[in-house]
């Protein structure tokens, strides 16, 4: 049975105990309600590990990641918007674009019926005669949806603590989608790694579509002039900066420049390899810090991902965001018959596993379990290939 690893030291739940009266001096997970400006009204848990890692769970957002830092030092994405009560979210607003207004934290949660960008999609499968089609926006709704909290705590098995949340997320209409998400986040008393457990499943009894990604943002001072981007990229299949604008920026998707004035938002879908566990390990790295964040989640369920990068001045943010689907969207996931349908009480699960790398020996570490699965691009600037694998396994 592992053991707790506190402050240089090995310890039993036992000497734990004695060394204070309650956990919640070294670590523990604690809800807490906002108070003030547009975050006002939303509940949120802290979660201590006591190795110096402390990130929030927004309970009013799906149980997404807010704030995320380790010994003082911000993993996580702060935008200008805050992090906004979803009362005040218009999900229809700006011709779908308005989800930006509430577009924050290390992890947001984009699903469960659509991902990307604003799209009409035919709704001829929820058999009512006055709802020919659905107008998605960006990304979808899960996002600001208000979790129902099921438990949140510290649990030991033997001397090992972990400690955890859990809830449920309803995204539901009525002559609509009723698609449920239950989460459980995890991480261990001294240790540095944040284990995300989901699961999406039809709760209603007409056929859906589902459609997921986590969008994960990491700022300053991980991402900072000089830091790295790994990851084990079999091919770059697609940039939306293709053609003249490819290099016209002068930044590359593996060199991170320090924050522009006038930067415009580059994306990449890079086609990963995975290791024999199935697993795809993804990382950023700022080597002058000694200190990263690498990201691990699974080929078969999550086997497209999204390389975000948003230099602008103000906003300056990189994004890694593994996918059930292609970039080319959700009319083009229908007719490559790719599209994930869920009929009543099916599911789909996915896991994704937030590791600090602290140190120049465990950003070597990670370097070289990435790059034992593939060598990615020397260059800055590969060349797209247009490349679309076949999604398999889809109902």
């Amino acid at each position: 049975m592992r053991m707790t690893h506190l402050y240089g030291r090995t310890l039993t739940r036992r000497e734990i105990s004695e060394r204070a009266g309650m956990l919640s001096q070294f670590a523990g997970v604690r809800l807490m309600t906002l108070g003030d400006g547009v975050e006002r009204g939303i509940r949120l848990l802290e979660f201590r590990t006591g190795t110096g890692l402390r990130f929030t769970v927004l309970v009013d957002r799906a149980l997404d990641i807010a704030e995320c830092d380790y010994k003082g030092q911000a993993i996580g994405w702060h935008s200008p918007t805050g992090f906004r009560h979803p009362a005040l979210h218009e999900y229809e607003g700006e011709n779908g674009l308005a989800w930006a207004r509430s577009f924050s934290g290390l992890l947001v949660t984009c699903g469960l019926d659509h991902i990307l960008g604003p799209q009409e999609t035919p709704a001829d499968n929820y058999n009512y005669p006055g709802k020919g089609s659905v107008r998605h926006s960006l990304h979808g709704r899960i996002s600001t949806i208000p979790a129902r909290l099921t438990g949140h705590g510290e649990t030991w098995a033997g001397d090992r603590c972990v400690l955890w949340a859990e809830g449920i997320v309803q995204q539901s209409a009525v002559f609509g989608e009723n698609l449920h998400l239950l989460r459980r986040i995890e991480a261990d008393v001294g240790g540095n790694e944040i284990r995300v457990s989901d699961h999406v499943v039809n709760q209603g009894f007409r056929r859906t579509p589902h459609m997921y990604f986590y969008h994960i943002n990491i700022g300053h001072p991980v991402l900072d002039q000089g830091s790295r981007y790994l990851a084990p990229i079999r091919d770059v299949a697609w940039a939306a900066h293709a053609g003249e604008a490819y290099r016209q920026q002068d930044v590359g998707y593996h060199t991170v420049p320090a924050p522009l004035a006038a930067f415009r938002e580059q994306v990449w879908q890079h086609t990963l390899a995975a290791d024999a566990a199935g697993e795809q390990p993804v990382a950023l790295v700022n080597d002058r810090l000694g200190l990263g964040l690498m990201v691990v989640t699974r080929r078969d369920q999550l086997p497209c991902l999204y390389q975000w990068q948003n230099f602008q001045a103000g906003e300056y943010v990189l994004g890694i965001e593994p996918s059930t689907h292609h970039v080319l969207g959700d009319l083009a996931a229908r007719e490559r018959r790719e599209m994930i349908w869920l009929e009543h009480g099916e599911g789909r699960d996915y896991q994704a596993h937030f590791q600090i790398l602290d140190g120049a020996a465990e950003i070597a570490a990670a370097e070289h379990r990435i790059s034992a699965i593939a060598k990615q691009p020397a260059e800055d600037f590969p060349e797209p290939s247009g490349s679309f694998p076949a999604l398999q396994g889809r109902s």
